[in-house]
Formats: structure tokens, sequence, C-alpha cells
């Protein structure tokens, strides 16, 4: 007996100490392989390289949301979720190879010394970057810097043929995730959240308290295109949705054990009706988020079924400030359910082709055409609706793509970037009168109509621009791009609120949330209460 006990100690530690020298092995393996490679091989190498391309190859074979970034990619990544950046406080376009100065941000280092919208920005440090087809991120280089640091431009002001020189103190400047809050009608606000940055919840919470001071009783919260970001964040926006002790979302993994995150006792509204609007490109956190509120009951989801992505990437920094993002965990929402769609090895082609794959099934223009297996049947918390898993959120109501207004014609002239063109010449032509005419946005947007003269302006661009002008085409979209227009001129006019109240007018989601959450008995009936 005495041989078998140890016969099997010895089986055992010989199993642990092969256990534990394998990862060695593999990793003198990776390291003999680079050596090899960088003494030996025929021509030149460069190890950094090959070494960023090994990282990459492993990554790709896991999933599609593991992957790594350089360190200029980090800094890209990481910015905008940090809810600031370095810079002199401006939001520009691209108009003819200049840079338009769109809005100057309130008490940024622009505003203090007299930039105005309207202005177009030529020279940055005695280098010329109008008329030169310098790249966006190039200019974006030259204005941003470290706080505290100096930056000369020169500008041109509406027809002065003299440059205005301007000597601007760089600061820390602060990036919103909140595009528009305002209130939809009486007692129904708008909220638009353009993704999960570190700042979303003390934006959310400000506009939700201004709202309510203007009698909101009810709230739309669009999630429409928000791709996610800090998952801490979208917990801290359901807790303000739910009650306490109630489960928002969990984590799972192989090497992770579950991770409950709970509501707390401090939510900002946790009454009044709630609808959350959703389409294919809303992801990850906006899918917990969402998620969260369908399964408790709490609020009407309606859009289109949301893009799938639920996997938890843990971020580690590399000593050169780049950075691997590797996937450790996936979400469930409170019943259960996986956020995250199917993937075959890590393949990205199943990413980038599933919402054509969607759009050629039929699925965005029907709900008929989306069909789950009965195994992925889910019941709500509180009135057990069915709900479903699988893959992205289902909505409560789907809202089809209107296929009718978009046309070819009309989706090239925007990706020409031609509509934004026209309406930022418009603008420039006639700020000073507009300002004055159009003083208050409630009196631009009812009276306001985009001229006949600047939508041909805009044919003749086409053209010009070797897009074929087709007249039933052009007829049926018409309405759509003078919408387009006018939403674009309120936003230099205004603000990005004032974009979204006109949009919103041909706003299918919007206009079906809004027609749902002033309906008691329509609402109570879709949560099947």
């Amino acid at each position: 007996m005495k041989r078998i006990v140890v016969s099997l100690l010895v089986a055992m530690i010989a199993i642990t100490t092969a256990v534990a020298q394998k990862p060695n092995q593999d990793a003198r393996k990776l390291s003999m392989a680079l050596y090899a490679i960088s003494n030996l091989y025929v021509d030149p190498v460069d190890d950094s390289k090959l070494v960023e391309d090994a990282i990459t190859g492993m990554l790709e074979k896991l999933d599609p949301h593991s992957n790594y970034m350089d360190p200029e990619e980090t800094k890209e990544m990481t910015e905008p979720l940090q809810g600031n950046f370095d810079g002199i406080g401006i939001q520009f376009n691209m108009l003819t190879d200049t840079l338009y100065v769109i809005q100057v941000i309130p008490g940024g280092p622009s505003e203090k010394v007299g930039l105005m919208a309207g202005d177009r920005i030529i020279m940055v440090d005695d280098t010329l970057i109008a008329g030169v087809k310098m790249k966006t991120t190039d200019i974006m280089k030259r204005l941003r810097g470290p706080k505290g640091t100096e930056v000369n431009i020169k500008v041109l002001r509406n027809k002065n043929p003299e440059l205005i020189e301007f000597k601007i103190i760089r600061g820390k400047i602060p990036v919103t995730s909140l595009d528009a809050a305002y209130m939809a009608d009486k007692q129904t606000g708008y909220i638009k959240l353009n993704r999960f940055a570190a700042s979303s919840a003390d934006e959310f919470r400000d506009a939700l308290a201004k709202l309510q001071k203007q009698g909101m009783k009810n709230l739309i919260l669009d999630l429409q295109g928000n791709g996610g970001g800090y998952l801490n964040i979208a917990i801290e926006l359901a807790d303000e949705f739910l009650d306490k002790d109630k489960l928002i979302v969990y984590t799972e993994g192989n090497k992770q054990p579950r991770d409950e995150a709970k509501s707390t006792a401090k939510g900002n509204f946790e009454e009044g009706r709630l609808v959350v609007m959703v389409d294919e490109s809303s992801a990850s956190a906006s899918e917990i988020l969402s998620g969260a509120v369908q399964d408790w009951d709490r609020g009407v989801v309606v859009g289109r079924r949301t893009f799938g992505k639920g996997l938890v990437q843990k971020p580690i920094p590399m000593p050169d400030g780049s950075m691997i993002r590797l996937t450790v965990a996936r979400y469930y929402t409170p019943t259960g359910r996986s956020i995250q769609k199917h993937y075959e090895n890590g393949k990205l082609e199943d990413y980038q082709h599933d919402l054509i794959d969607r759009y050629n099934r039929g699925e965005l223009m029907s709900a008929d055409s989306i069909h789950f297996p009965d195994s992925m049947k889910y019941n709500t918390l509180e009135t057990k609706r069915i709900v479903y898993g699988g893959g992205g959120i289902m909505p409560d109501v789907f809202i089809p793509v209107d296929t009718t207004r978009y046309t070819d014609y009309h989706r090239n002239l925007v990706a020409s970037g031609l509509v934004n063109r026209v309406s930022m010449s418009y603008l420039d032509r006639n700020r000073a009168a507009m300002n004055k005419k159009y003083p208050k946005f409630s009196q631009y947007k009812k009276d306001f109509v985009v001229p006949e003269e600047t939508l041909q302006e805009l044919i003749n661009l086409g053209k010009e621009d070797k897009i074929e002008y087709k007249e039933e085409e052009y007829n049926r979209s018409k309405p759509l791009i003078a919408l387009q227009i006018k939403a674009l001129i309120a936003r230099d006019l205004y603000d990005m609120a004032e974009y979204f109240q006109v949009i919103n007018d041909d706003n299918a989601s919007f206009k079906e949330a809004l027609r749902i959450i002033n309906d008691e008995e329509v609402y109570n009936k879709e949560l099947g209460r």
C-alpha cells in the first residue's frame, strides 16, 4: 500500500512540474524563434515589428476583440474615454482643404483669446495648413500639445483679406459624451449619449437634473450608434434607473469567477416612464444598460437588435506605452443572457460581415426575418415577458430601417462630404444675417427652410465630383437631404443638441418612443403589465 501511495505522489509531483515547466518551455520557444530570425535571417529585420506581429498573430487566433495597440493607437483610444485632452478647445470641419471652426468650446483657450465660429485657420506656427491637402490627423497634432504650451495661429475672418493672429496657451479640454439633452415635450426629456466615457455618469446626472427642473416626468435615452466604453459607467447609469439590490450585469470566464454588479439606493430616475433607443451599432456598455432595463421590466427598448459585443477585455499595458486588450470573460444580463453573438476562432470577418448579413437576410427591415431557437428564450424578472438571448439585445418594439428615402444617390452625396460642405458654405455666407433673423432656435426650427438654390448647389457639386445626378432618386431623398442640411446648419449656428432636435423629426425610433411614452396604456402593455 505504501508503495502505491509513494508512486502516486511521485506521479503527481512529475505532472505538477511538467505543467509548471510548460509555460517556460513555450516562452523559450518564442525567444529562440525571435533570436534565430534576428541573427540568421537572410535580410535585415525589424525586431520590434517582429514582436508586434507575433503578438498580433496570437491574439487574432482567440476572438474578434482581443487585440494589440501600439503606443499611438493606445493614446488615441483612451483619450476620448478619459474625458479630456490638452489642446486649444475648438470643434472644426475641413471645407475645401481649409480648417473651418464650427464651435469654440466655452471657457477654453480659444474662446479666451477671441477665436470665433466661422473663422478659418490658415497657419499654425508658421506652417501653412490651408489648401495643401494636409491630413486631419496631422493638423490635430499641430494644434494639440501639453497643457501650458503655446501655439500661434493665423485665421481668416469673414471677407477680411488680412489674417488675424492669435497666441493661444493650450489647456485641458473636456471631451463630452453627451450629445444632446432637451425637452421633447412638456413631460418628456430626451438624452443622447454617444459613448460611455469617464465623465458620462456625471454628464448624465447633470442633464437629468436640468430636465427635471424643466418638468420632466418621462425620459427617452438614445443609445443609437453608441459603441460602448467603460463597464463601470454602464453600471452607474443603469443604477440611475433601478432600485436597490437589483443585479445589473455579471461577468464570468474560464479563469475569471462570476463577478456581479448590483444597483444601489441612489438612483435619480427610479420612477417615471423610460424608453431606451438602440440599433445595430449599439454595443457593449449600451447592451449592458439596455439589457438590465429590459430584464427588470424597467423600461421599453425600441429600435433594432443591438450589435452583440459581450466580451470583457482586460487592458494589459506594455513598457513602451503599447497595450494588449485581452478577453477574459463574458457579459451576462440579469436573466443570464449572453450578450456576445456567435463567432468562430476569432475571425474578424464574422464581425465585418455580420451587419451586411443581417441586411441581406432582411433583418433590418422586418422583425419576421429574425429567428431565435426556443433554447434562447428567457423570461424577464418582473412580468415574465419572453426575451431572447443568442447575441445582442432584441428590442421590445422593432423599428425597421426606412429604405424608401435612402437612395444610392443620397448616400453618395453624404459619403463625399458634400451635404456637410453645402451647409457650412451656406452658413459661411449668411452667418450674420442668420444670427440676426434667428436669435432663438425655436424660431429657426419653425421658420427656416433650406433654399432651392442651396439644393441646386449640392446637385452641381455632385456633378463636379463625378456623382451622376439621378432625378427620381433625388426627388425621393430630397426631404431628407433638406432636413440634414437644416440640422447641420443648426449645429453650427447653435449647438449639437439643436442638431438632434431637427434631425429627430425624421427618426422613426424617436417618434415611436415618444408615442409609447405618452400613452400609459400602450407603455404598460409593452412591459406586460
